[in-house]
């Protein structure tokens, strides 16, 4: 029992050593063993362990405010394959992902009624021009006697109205034939051009009606980043200007040009419709979720060197040197901007902070 207190006493004793130890480090680390001095602006003073090269002062100076509006890519062409005529929907023949040619079958409509009009139309043709053909064989047989004149002026002049009324009935009929052919192709939805299915909208059995999309079709090609930016911003913005696109799905940040911008502002986003060409990128498809990444505005930053920043696990800090001592200093950093990095907390315009070379890649 005593053996086993003597080890419980020997382990307390390692761990507040331990826990000693990391304490009077970190009390180094802040230079709590040596003189400190105030914040603010301090003369640099040169040591000969410390080169002036590799000091530089704090400076406060503007920079862009970078920022990013969510979008999503989609095709310049795209087409709703909808019904000119009402009839019931009796299959669709493809779904969303799939790739069809010019001319292929997208939907067929019932056309049961529609080719019982046809039939009934091309009997009235028959009747039509069968009265029509008489018509004309005795208008030209009233027309010789009437030359002849064995026929009077009156019955010439039947025959020929006669003609023409049997004439105009036959064209009418064959327009109705015309009609009816056309409802009839009107029941086969074909594709438009070469594409792929984004949408299918409606299912075999539903009812298709004149304009309301069965089927939305895009073309692959020619695909366009489309965000909407308020309106304060999207002034800045002009078509042609180069612009910077950044694909999640690729992870890939891409250079593209703002090929159109609406004139309209959206009443309650107040926001404006930007569409940006990109360009060919494998991998990458109509859908996917992308960002608009560009300055607006500016702000007042305080910068330094990215290399003058060191870090030890999630902890920022600084070398600062004034009156020819070297300083511990945490900071909080931001977005850099080329070699050089915002200190949003720590540091004061005017200090000096110590670089390192050896870290800057």
């Amino acid at each position: 029992m005593l053996q086993i207190e003597r080890k419980n006493i020997k382990k307390i004793v390692t761990i507040s050593a331990a826990v000693l130890i990391l304490i009077l480090l970190l009390l180094y680390m802040q230079g709590s063993f040596v003189s400190k001095v105030t914040p603010g602006i301090s003369p640099q003073v040169k040591d000969s362990h410390t080169p002036a090269r590799n000091t530089v002062m704090v400076k406060q100076e503007p920079v862009d405010n970078i920022l990013a509006w969510p979008g999503t890519v989609k095709s310049r062409t795209v087409a709703n394959i909808a019904p000119k005529i009402t009839a019931r929907i009796i299959e669709i023949t493809v779904n969303a992902g799939d790739a069809v040619k010019k001319g292929d079958l997208i939907a067929r409509l019932d056309a049961g009624d529609i080719k019982a009009r046809e039939q009934a139309a091309l009997a009235r043709l028959a009747g039509a021009t069968a009265q029509a053909n008489r018509a004309k064989a005795d208008a030209q047989r009233i027309r010789v006697l009437y030359n002849k004149e064995a026929a009077t002026r009156e019955n010439f002049d039947a025959a020929i109205a006669q003609e023409k009324a049997a004439q105009a009935s036959a064209n009418q009929a064959t327009s109705a034939v015309s009609e009816a052919r056309t409802h009839l192709a009107n029941t086969r939805l074909l594709a438009p051009f070469d594409g792929i299915v984004v949408k299918r909208l409606k299912q075999p059995g539903d009812m298709g009606l004149p304009g309301v999309p069965v089927v939305a079709l895009q073309i692959p090609q020619g695909l366009r980043l489309e965000v909407d930016v308020p309106n304060t911003c999207a002034r800045r913005f002009s078509i042609g200007m180069d612009v910077t696109v950044r694909i999640d799905a690729l992870d890939n940040s891409i250079d593209a040009q703002i090929d159109e911008i609406s004139p309209e502002i959206d009443p309650q986003t107040h926001t404006q419709l930007i569409k940006i060409a990109l360009p060919e990128v494998d991998g990458l498809k109509p859908g996917y979720f992308g960002w608009l990444e560009q300055a607006c505005g500016q702000h007042e930053a305080l910068l330094i060197p990215v290399s003058a920043v060191q870090r030890i696990g999630q902890l920022e800090i600084v070398k600062v040197l004034s009156e020819g001592r070297e300083y511990v200093r945490h900071v909080r950093t931001a977005k850099t901007f080329g070699d050089r990095i915002e200190v949003t907390s720590g540091l004061r315009t005017g200090e000096i902070v110590i670089t390192h070379p050896q870290q800057a890649q």
